[in-house]
């Protein structure tokens, strides 16, 4: 069976992309992350499977999915027909149902146990500015996409409202600072800690590393959840790190 192709137009369209109900829903649905991750993480993998349909076919793609912890993502692509390996290194977000997704392995996305071009879709969702070495890690995604195949990278940049994750938006006054002020405030230690397992990712860099690979072209990039101007503000040096919120970069694999 051939490669799927990439698309302008698929089965699945979102609703209209960006639109501020698009935006309002997402919102919503993150405010109640801890309490119903379920219906907050089904809507998210939902909307980013239709951002990726947009550009490929998605029916019979090999999909990998990095850093996709219990499967809600590798689980929307399966059910729109695609082939999923999730990738995931903490055996405890694995295993976070009972036990770990089909076809899932443990390993690090920095080192990917995949031959070059194995995927048809290499897929990442808010995992990049927990990696050490988010060069390698983009690196990596690259490698094992085949040509002519989608990169998917969205990412919470360091200085957006949301940079502290569940201590934001006080990290803008210090990370340790807002550690202990969420510590004060709930009782229970934060989960990230600054240089631990949340790294201070920009914008600017980032996209600098990927527009200098001769192996890859720019698709998109956008503010995520932005409900206008998504693709205007990340061109905007110095704003963007502070208004952009999420990045979501598409790329392609050129031959």
């Amino acid at each position: 069976m051939s490669s799927p192709t990439l698309a302008h137009s698929t089965p699945h369209q979102p609703a209209r992309d960006p639109s501020l109900r698009r935006s309002l829903a997402l919102f919503r649905s993150f405010r109640h992350e801890q309490t119903d991750p379920e219906s907050c993480y089904g809507l998210l993998a939902r909307d980013s499977a239709n951002q990726v349909e947009r550009h490929i076919t998605l029916n019979d793609a090999l999909v990998v999915d990095i850093g996709g912890g219990g499967g809600h993502f590798t689980e929307e692509f399966r059910r729109r027909g695609a082939r999923t390996c999730l990738v995931e290194p903490d055996l405890r977000e694995l295993t976070a149902h009972g036990r770990a997704p089909h076809n899932a392995v443990m390993a690090d996305g920095c080192c990917l146990p995949f031959v070059d071009g194995a995927a048809d879709v290499c897929f990442s969702s808010n995992v990049l500015e927990h990696v050490a070495a988010p060069r390698t890690f983009l690196d990596e995604m690259i490698r094992v996409t085949r040509p002519d195949g989608l990169i998917y990278c969205a990412f919470t940049n360091w200085l957006s409202p949301w940079g502290g994750h569940e201590t934001a938006p006080w990290h803008y006054l210090g990370a340790a600072r807002a550690r202990r002020r969420y510590l004060r405030r709930t009782g229970r230690p934060a989960k990230h800690t600054l240089g631990e397992n949340l790294f201070p990712l920009h914008i600017g860099p980032t996209m600098r590393h990927v527009r200098a690979r001769a192996d890859v072209a720019v698709v998109t990039a956008r503010s995520r959840y932005a409900p206008f101007f998504a693709e205007t503000i990340p061109r905007l040096p110095g704003i963007r790190e502070f208004a952009t919120w999420n990045l979501l970069l598409i790329l392609r694999r050129l031959p």
